[in-house]
This record gives C-alpha cells, structure tokens and sequence, in this order.
C-alpha cells in the first residue's frame, strides 16, 4: 500500500529575517559562497532566505545561526521563523534513507 505523499503549505518568513542574516553574515565578513558553503547547503537557498522568498528548515537555522555567529536575540528570531516540517527536518526524510541489511 503507498503512502499518501505529506503536502504541506510554503510559508513566508516575517520581512525582517533576510535583512538580519544578510546583515550578519556581512558582519562576519563571509560571502554568500562561503556561508553556504560552511553551512552545508546550496547558495540559491541561502539567497532565497536572505531574499525572503523561503523559510529555512530548523536544521537549516541551527547551520546559519552557528555559522553566521548570530547573536541570541538574532537566534531566537531565527528559530521562531524556522518550519519543522521541511527540507532536511521534513519527518519523511530519515524514513527516506536507504535500510541497512544484514546478511
């Protein structure tokens, strides 16, 4: 029996978060290469955020916050916009990697 896929809705982050992480990650001094790169993800989706245009994954956030050097106020802005339910904290992507098998 498949299972029936989750839809969920994109939301839109509050318009003061991609000012706060283009403005600190400015302050570190990091290109947006490099903080994406630092951060393990892909240079589009750290624009978009900074755009406004996506909302990070938690784990996305906790990445971004470390390497950014955010402050806890900053942090806290953060983790408040940050979806649960998506990229690499979606529910259905550890149930996605392959099994181990023993032989």
């Amino acid at each position: 029996m498949a299972s029936k896929a989750l839809i969920r809705t994109r939301r839109t982050p509050p318009a003061t978060l991609g000012p706060l992480l283009a403005a600190a990650r400015e302050r570190t001094g990091l290109s947006r290469r490099r903080a994406s790169v630092a951060a393990g993800m892909n240079r589009h989706y750290l624009s978009a955020v900074e755009a406004g245009t996506r909302t990070p994954s938690r784990v996305a956030a906790e990445r971004l916050a470390d390497i950014l050097q955010l402050t806890d106020q900053e942090r806290m802005a953060l983790y408040a916009a940050a979806v649960g339910d998506a990229g690499l904290s979606h529910p259905g992507r550890s149930s996605a990697a392959p099994q181990a098998t023993s032989m």
